[in-house]
């Protein structure tokens, strides 16, 4: 069972839908005795850094969280703001994140020819993917997402980027360390190319 965790932070529906068109049956719940039973688990956001790490600590979640994906590792994955709560905290906030990943998350920075570059980075981009991975099975670096976001991660482990994408500069855009799995992007409001990486992650992974 998929369970896409409800902390007030996402955009549910989108996912729901999505997952819904492949033919996948999925449960929203911040409910525990939902997520303990989990086979995979999504973990969507929308909003900002502080926001999020204390709708999951209001909800009690996070200890819950660290098991079942640290000690019984089931295959999660992040979406925009849900894969930046994997790292360890960020310039948008205070709070600390989960600190699955020796990563930091950090607000864009433009100089030179790059200074006049919007910020959020918003609509549709290419990804570079860096090695192969089963998130990305049967896709190219002609593969289109929508993005809508004004911080990014910086991986001090260079090996859990899959993908990167640029936007003034190369920012990673996936993320894999095992079981945890992240996209900046949206691949709920990816059309086809999101609906590829939902099969993937349900099918391959």
């Amino acid at each position: 069972m998929i369970v896409i965790i409800d902390y007030g932070m996402g955009n549910l529906g989108s996912v729901v839908n999505m997952l819904k068109k492949l033919g996948v049956e999925t449960v929203v719940s911040s409910d525990k005795d939902a997520i303990k039973k989990a086979s995979k688990l999504i973990l969507p956001g929308v909003g900002a850094f502080d926001n999020g790490m204390k709708n999951l600590r209001d909800r009690n979640l996070i200890p819950l969280l660290n098991e079942k994906v640290l000690e019984e590792r089931i295959t999660i994955l992040g979406l925009c703001l849900g894969m930046q709560l994997y790292t360890r905290g960020s310039e948008e906030g205070r709070m600390p994140g989960l600190g699955w990943l020796d990563a930091e998350t950090v607000s864009f920075r433009f100089e030179g020819v790059n200074a006049n570059l919007k910020v959020p980075h918003m609509g549709w981009n290419t990804i570079e993917i860096c090695q192969s991975h089963p998130l990305f099975a049967e896709m190219n670096n002609e593969s289109r997402f929508y993005f809508v976001h004004s911080y990014h991660v910086v991986c001090k482990e260079t090996g859990t980027v899959v993908a990167q994408t640029d936007h003034g500069y190369m920012f990673p855009s996936a993320i894999a360390k095992e079981n945890i799995l992240g996209v900046q992007f949206h691949p709920e409001k990816s059309h086809n190319f999101g609906m590829k990486l939902f099969k993937n992650f349900v099918e391959r992974l």
